[in-house]
């Protein structure tokens, strides 16, 4: 299931898009679900930067398997 929302996009940026929309025939929302969902790999890529980063500054605390199973009871 579809649903809407609303964007406010930069003038040039949307000419872009319909330019590209228009020389592929889709939509301009089928344009845009590629483009977010290629950006998530770009998201995740980033956000497994910071998590690294976080590890390497001691800001994050590491389990190992088994420790975390004993903390949820099931040895």
């Amino acid at each position: 299931m579809k649903k809407a929302i609303n964007i406010r996009m930069d003038e040039t940026l949307l000419t872009d898009l319909d330019s590209y929309a228009k020389e592929l025939e889709r939509s301009r929302t089928y344009i845009i679900e590629k483009a977010v969902s290629t950006y998530f790999d770009t998201l995740d890529e980033m956000i497994s930067d910071k998590r690294i980063d976080e590890l390497k500054a001691g800001k994050t605390e590491v389990y190992s398997l088994e420790e975390v199973a004993q903390r949820l009871g099931l040895n």
